[in-house]
């Protein structure tokens, strides 16, 4: 806006001595005027162009993105034992994620998943729901392997409970039975029971009947993700996956979650749970400590500590953090 006063101040010369006429020296004025409009115009035009560009990709990167496989081969595991064998992976290629990762989880028991961040801890549950494929090796449930399966059938089998919780805009005991739409009134409020929030839901004005809002932006983190609980509660799955469930979450809610969780875990099921606090993987069945690609330790707390590593180390952490 700058150019409006100086063409003024140029054109009022020529205007005054009658080298310009009126009309001319009135459009002179305003021309910049229209310059700015125009160049922001063209500005907008040129952002949007560049905003719908990149969409496009998007969409043609989901386009092009390759067909998962619709084998017809049914999931019948003789049981819900968990193996990983030499299995590598990569987000990006050329940086991998897990290199040759290697163990098994046998059926119905707790294996916790610890180690640094960004070790590769979620994307070991990724790859078990079939959210992606290993670039190599092989994952095997009770002797099936996954990439013979669908995704559908195998997230049949699973309940999980994951960092974020997804819950839709409609009723609390809606968003419950969505684990299983056959489940009676009796069956969602005793999973609730069980995870620890029914006591909060019973104090809202409206109870299970309560409008939650979009992704439950009416509740709090971890009363968002005792609704989660609730849901794997209610599913029964014979296999669980829990990603870091009390992360993000204040004293009161961490410790209600933690109950919650505790609750899960008396379930007989195949269990795979990452945690960032080790307290509540004590008494796991097995704790496999990720780094570099792969597991660096493996063991029962007992056995971990007694070989003062990586884990014997965070737990002493922990504790410090604890006094």
């Amino acid at each position: 806006m700058a150019f409006a006063p100086l063409t003024i101040w140029i054109s009022a010369g020529p205007w005054i001595t009658g080298q310009i006429g009126t009309v001319i020296y009135l459009v002179l004025c305003c021309l910049p005027l229209f310059l700015v409009r125009l160049i922001g115009v063209i500005f907008i035009d040129a952002t949007s162009y560049r905003n719908m560009a990149i969409s496009r990709q998007r969409i043609e990167g989901v386009f092009n993105e390759t067909e998962e496989n619709c084998s017809t081969a049914v999931f019948a595991p003789k049981d819900y034992s968990i193996r990983f064998d030499r299995v590598k992976f990569a987000y990006v290629s050329g940086q991998e994620v897990l290199n040759n990762i290697s163990f098994e989880a046998a059926a119905g028991t707790l294996t916790a998943i610890v180690g640094d961040s960004g070790a590769g801890k979620s994307t070991i549950l990724n790859l078990l729901a079939k959210y992606y494929e290993p670039e190599a090796g092989e994952i095997v449930i009770g002797g099936c392997p996954l990439k013979q399966l669908s995704a559908e059938q195998v997230l049949e089998q699973f309940s999980i409970v994951d960092q974020e919780v997804f819950l839709f805009n409609d009723t609390i005991r809606d968003n419950i039975r969505y684990a299983n739409p056959a489940a009676a009134d009796q069956e969602v409020e005793a999973a609730c029971r069980a995870a620890n929030c029914d006591d909060f839901i019973r104090r809202l004005e409206d109870g299970y009947d309560t409008i939650i809002g979009e992704n439950g932006n009416q509740l709090s983190g971890g009363e968002r993700q005792r609704l989660s609980i609730a849901r794997a509660i209610l599913k029964n799955s014979p296999v669980l996956l829990l990603d870091e469930a009390t992360a993000s979450l204040d004293i009161d809610n961490e410790l209600a979650v933690k109950q919650a969780i505790v609750n899960l875990l008396q379930q007989e099921k195949t269990v795979i749970m990452i945690a960032h606090t080790l307290s509540i993987i004590r008494n796991a069945d097995q704790i496999l400590v990720i780094g570099d690609g792969g597991v660096i330790e493996s063991g029962t707390h007992e056995e971990l500590i007694e070989r003062s590593g990586k884990y014997e180390a965070m737990w002493a952490a922990e504790e410090k953090l604890a006094l």
